[in-house]
């Protein structure tokens, strides 16, 4: 009964349930069951709901308009060329797609990891944040984490300790739990070749591109501003939805 329902619901919010190789057969977390069910991620470019320079003086207007228009859109380009090459099902959602991310070529891996990074970076600032969360993920950030305080250091390290490029995350990991974890280039914690995986709630780009004109080297001075426009609100909604 449970899995009729399910599958009613898969249906209505139009993923594919039955079709070839393309569907992810051997999911080892439910992040492109449920969850997805709110948060599906398409292979264009979102439009930004906000302008390049709202998010001063935190990040600048010109890097914000290279990192939206010229890498970000380089992503979604580039996995429109891939899902067309490798005739995948253009109705598949992006998260399908990551979930199974070893039956494709590298070029879907890197350009749809750095497509659906970039798609919820974006989401996951605003002009004037919040500063910090509230309601039941600020209680399963201090049951986790011991403080709020406490976990900002945990992220905070963890993204400044990257090597090279990569990113940040906080993820519900597979025992419904709060997770911080890194992963290197565009790879991200829906992949079932990441080491650790979950469904991201929040990350943070640490590409030397995401901060390189107005911080220089300076990737901790980064960090430490970004915080400051973290939307929390929509960080609430994925917890509270997964």
């Amino acid at each position: 009964m449970q899995r009729r329902k399910f599958i009613t619901n898969l249906s209505k919010a139009g993923i594919a349930v039955a079709a070839g190789p393309a569907i992810a057969t051997n999911l080892s977390f439910d992040a492109s069951t449920k969850a997805s069910l709110y948060f599906q991620t398409g292979f264009d470019q979102t439009p930004l709901s906000y302008n390049y320079n709202a998010l001063e003086p935190m990040i600048d207007a010109l890097t914000m308009e290279i990192h939206y228009s010229k890498h970000a859109a380089a992503y979604s380009t580039n996995l429109k060329d891939a899902v067309k090459a490798e005739n995948v099902d253009p109705k598949l959602s992006l998260e399908e797609i990551l979930a199974n991310i070893s039956s494709y070529s590298v070029k879907m891996r890197n350009n749809g990891g750095g497509h659906y990074n970039h798609e919820l970076f974006w989401k996951s600032m605003k002009p004037k944040g919040e500063g910090m969360p509230s309601g039941k993920l600020l209680v399963a950030i201090e049951k986790e984490f011991g403080s709020f305080a406490s976990f900002k250091t945990m992220f905070s390290d963890v993204a400044k300790n990257r090597f090279g490029s990569g990113w940040a995350w906080l993820i519900i990991n597979d025992k419904k739990k709060l997770n911080v974890i890194s992963t290197p280039n565009q790879d991200n914690p829906l992949m079932n070749v990441s080491d650790i995986k979950g469904f991201p709630i929040l990350c943070l780009d640490v590409w030397e591109h995401a901060y390189y004109l107005k911080y220089q080297n300076k990737r901790v001075d980064y960090i430490e501003n970004w915080w400051k426009i973290i939307n929390w609100e929509y960080i609430q909604n994925r917890y509270e939805k997964y």
